[in-house]
């Protein structure tokens, strides 16, 4: 189960680097290069959003299956246990959260990112023109 936990990390430190390098003032001649590249992966990246929505139901069965563990009716270890698996879908509710999220920032900045390149190459043809 661990497996898919790391899968969504490392989806998610790759969005957030694309989304710093892309915003990072300074790299223009970079930036034509990491645009494309971004844009390459932006239709691979979605199948974030089906895998987070699947990891989003396992943390609900998980939730919604575990045994409760109110007052005395519990020994300490099985509390423990009981908040330690808490903190774990707390920590991946988050993980998922973060990813979504990266997901959307990289697709909208790609998306002003390239706009802002049409709009100055249409002001360089106008100043040719004149």
């Amino acid at each position: 189960m661990a497996l898919e936990w790391v899968v969504l990390g490392y989806a998610a430190a790759a969005e957030a680097i694309m989304v710093v390098l892309l915003t990072m003032p300074g790299l223009d001649g970079l930036r034509k290069g990491l645009v494309a590249v971004t844009r390459n992966l932006l239709k691979p990246f979605l199948s974030i959003v089906p895998f987070c929505l699947f990891l989003l139901m396992d943390i609900y069965w998980k939730y919604e299956t575990m045994p409760s563990c109110d007052g005395d009716s519990c020994t300490p270890s099985e509390h423990l246990r009981h908040q330690k698996s808490m903190m774990k879908s707390q920590r991946n509710a988050l993980l998922i959260a973060a990813a979504l999220v990266f997901y959307w920032i990289l697709y909208s900045v790609t998306n002003l990112v390239v706009k802002i390149e049409h709009l100055n190459q249409r002001i360089e043809r106008l100043r040719n023109k004149d």
